[in-house]
C-alpha cells in the first residue's frame, strides 16, 4: 500500500521532511560555532525549519500527508515538539483546527483582548510597549496560557504530570545548549521570534472571519450564514509572489489558502496547481503582498486593540483597510 496519502507526494514529502528534521540540527549547530556567518545562517535555517515544521503540523491534522491515521498523528506529534507546540496535546491543536474548518469561524485559544482589559495598566502598555518594538508579546500570552491552564484549573489537575514532565525536557535541552554556549540560546530566541512573525503574518490576512474563544466549551452563535460562500468571501490568500509559485514554498503554500479551504485534504506541494485550476488571474481574494507587509509594520498596535479584523475593499490598496488576526496560530490550544 501507498505510504503517502495523494498520489506523487513521495518525493516532494520526503523533500521537505527530510529538509525539516536535518535542517533543525544543522541550524542549531551552526548557532554553537564561533563565527558570526554561521550564527546568521544558523538563524535563518533554525528559524525556516522551525516554520516548516509549524506548517507541518497543520499538514499532518488535516491528514494530508501520511495514508494511515496513526502517521499522521505521530508526525504532528514530533512536528508539535519541534515548534515547541508540545505543551498542548496534538489531539486539541487537531480539535480546534477542524472546528476552525467547520465552524468557519477563529476558534480562539483565548480572548487575550479580555485579559489585557482586567489586567493592571502596566501589564497592558508593557505588550503594546513589546509589540511595537516587534516583540510578539500577544503571541507569548496564547503560549503561556496553553502552560498555565493546568495549574489554573483544579478540573484540569491530572493533565499537570504531562505538562511537568514535557517542561523538564524543554529545560533540560535548553540548559544543555546553554551550557555549551549561552550565545546559542539566544540566537535560538531569535531564531523562534522569526518564526512567530512569519507564522503570525501567515495568519494574519487569510480571514475576515469572527472570533471566538469557545475551546472550553460554548457554541458559535447562530448570527448569520456560515456557508461556503461566506468561507471563499471571508477566505484570502496572501502570496508571497502570483507569477513566481516558487516563491510560496518558503511558507511552505500556506498562501494559497482560498485553495486549502475549497479543498483542505489536497497537499502542500499541489496548492499551487489547484489554485491555477480552481480561480482567474485577476482573482479578488489575492492579496497583493507588498501592501500586506506595509500594513503588517503599520498597524501593528492597531491590530492589538481593534474588535475586528478590518475590510478589504476593491480597487488599488484595496488592502489598506485589512488590519488582520491576531492571536488565531494553529499551535495553540487547549
Amino acid at each position: 500500500m501507498a505510504v503517502f496519502r495523494a498520489q506523487g507526494s513521495a518525493l516532494p514529502n520526503l523533500l521537505a521532511l527530510g529538509y525539516t528534521l536535518l535542517g533543525y540540527p544543522l541550524g542549531v549547530w551552526l548557532l554553537l560555532q564561533s563565527a558570526w556567518a554561521s550564527n546568521v545562517i544558523g538563524v535563518l535555517l533554525t528559524a525556516h525549519t522551525l516554520v516548516y515544521a509549524a506548517y507541518f503540523v497543520h499538514e499532518f491534522a488535516h491528514g494530508a500527508i501520511f495514508r494511515a491515521v496513526a502517521w499522521n498523528h505521530r508526525g504532528g506529534v514530533l512536528m508539535s515538539w519541534i515548534t515547541g507546540a508540545c505543551y498542548a496535546p496534538f489531539a486539541a491543536l487537531r480539535h480546534k483546527h477542524m472546528r476552525h474548518h467547520v465552524d468557519r469561524a477563529d476558534v480562539l485559544t483565548l480572548d487575550y483582548q479580555a485579559v489585557l482589559e482586567r489586567a493592571p495598566r502596566w501589564v497592558y502598555r508593557t505588550v503594546l510597549a513589546l509589540e511595537w518594538a516587534w516583540i510578539p508579546a500577544v503571541e507569548f500570552i496564547m503560549h503561556g496560557y496553553v502552560i498555565l491552564l493546568p495549574f489554573l484549573r483544579p478540573e484540569r489537575r491530572a493533565e499537570r504530570p504531562r505538562l511537568l514532565m514535557i517542561l523538564a525536557v524543554r529545560v533540560a535541552y535548553f540548559g544543555a545548549l546553554a551550557a555549551i554556549s549561552p550565545a546559542a540560546v539566544l540566537l535560538h530566541g531569535l531564531a523562534y521570534l522569526l518564526m512567530l512573525h512569519l507564522l503570525r503574518f501567515g495568519d494574519a490576512y487569510q480571514h475576515t472571519y469572527d472570533g471566538f474563544a469557545v475551546l472550553e466549551g460554548g457554541d458559535i452563535p447562530n448570527d448569520k450564514v456560515r456557508d461556503r460562500e461566506y468561507e471563499q468571501t471571508n477566505t484570502y490568500s496572501n502570496l508571497l509572489a502570483v507569477d513566481r509559485p516558487w516563491v510560496n514554498l518558503l511558507l511552505l503554500n500556506f498562501t494559497y489558502h482560498n485553495a486549502h479551504h475549497e479543498r483542505p485534504l489536497v497537499p502542500w506541494h499541489a496548492l499551487p496547481s489547484l489554485h491555477a485550476q480552481l480561480f482567474p488571474a485577476d482573482y479578488r481574494q489575492v492579496l497583493p503582498f507588498i501592501d500586506l507587509l506595509r500594513g503588517y509594520h503599520r498597524d501593528r498596535l492597531k491590530r492589538i486593540t481593534s474588535s475586528d479584523y478590518g475590510e478589504v475593499g476593491d480597487g488599488p490598496g484595496r488592502a489598506n483597510g485589512f488590519l488582520g488576526a491576531v492571536g488565531v496560530s494553529f499551535l495553540t490550544a487547549v
